[in-house]
């Protein structure tokens, strides 16, 4: 028994262009404040790109030639994505789920953290600092803190989408282009799942996130055929 309709669930096996991708959420958007149609959540990788947030700071763009620099709709700052990450993108009605904002990017990060469990990873959030981290403090050595996974969303008339992005195996190198989420402090990284040395797949993480998501959201989940067709260069 579940508290809220079937959600939607669609995994694309390759890459995904990024433009094409949120035209479609635009449209999904609509469609399910107007006409009634399913929420949605759509797992994907896109091809290596820098996403600008609403709240972007210019400088925080290091090498603006290294990838594709696209304007986001979401909040925040800048970002990665790229291969071996996934990218989650929910659209979800957050009237019918409570119209409380801070509750729901909570559960997006109880989701997060409950699908990093799945591997015996502790993810974490931290006050003034969004997504979710990684201590890898050690003894006798200056704290460490890495970021495992981005959350950025945006909402259009209480419907949600974009959503959250999880290192699964990306090339971490490929960060170093941006200043992620606009934090340089020393101590502050990025890791994925397999830089912390476990040997995870796409397709283990999307099943963790798909056990996690309905325990947190409370949504019975149904396959569908990924909505675009795959990125072709």
């Amino acid at each position: 028994m579940t508290d809220f309709p079937v959600v939607e669930w669609a995994v694309s096996d390759t890459p995904v262009d990024y433009e094409a991708a949120l035209a479609f959420m635009e449209r999904r958007v609509r469609a399910i404040r107007d006409e009634g149609a399913p929420e949605l959540v759509w797992l994907l990788e896109h091809p290596p790109l820098y996403t600008a947030g609403t709240s972007a700071r210019p400088e925080d763009l290091k090498d603006a030639n290294r990838f594709p620099v696209h304007e986001a709709s979401r909040g925040g700052q800048y970002t990665y994505h790229g291969p071996g990450q996934r990218v989650a993108y929910v659209m979800l009605d957050v009237a019918e789920r409570g119209k409380d904002v801070r509750d729901f990017v909570a559960k997006l990060e109880a989701w997060v953290i409950a699908a990093l469990g799945e591997f015996n990873v502790r993810g974490e959030v931290r006050d003034g600092r969004v997504g979710v981290w990684v201590d890898r403090s050690q003894p006798g050595t200056p704290p460490r803190e890495d970021k495992i996974a981005a959350i950025g969303l945006r909402l259009k008339r209480w419907v949600s989408f974009h959503g959250i992005s999880l290192n699964v195996e990306p090339d971490l190198s490929h960060f170093e282009g941006i200043t992620p989420c606009g934090i340089s402090q020393e101590g502050f990284g990025v890791t994925s799942l397999v830089d912390l040395g476990l040997p995870v797949t796409m397709t283990d993480a999307d099943v963790a996130l798909k056990k996690a998501f309905s325990e947190i959201f409370l949504s019975e989940l149904e396959n569908v055929p990924a909505p675009l067709r795959d990125y072709e260069p």
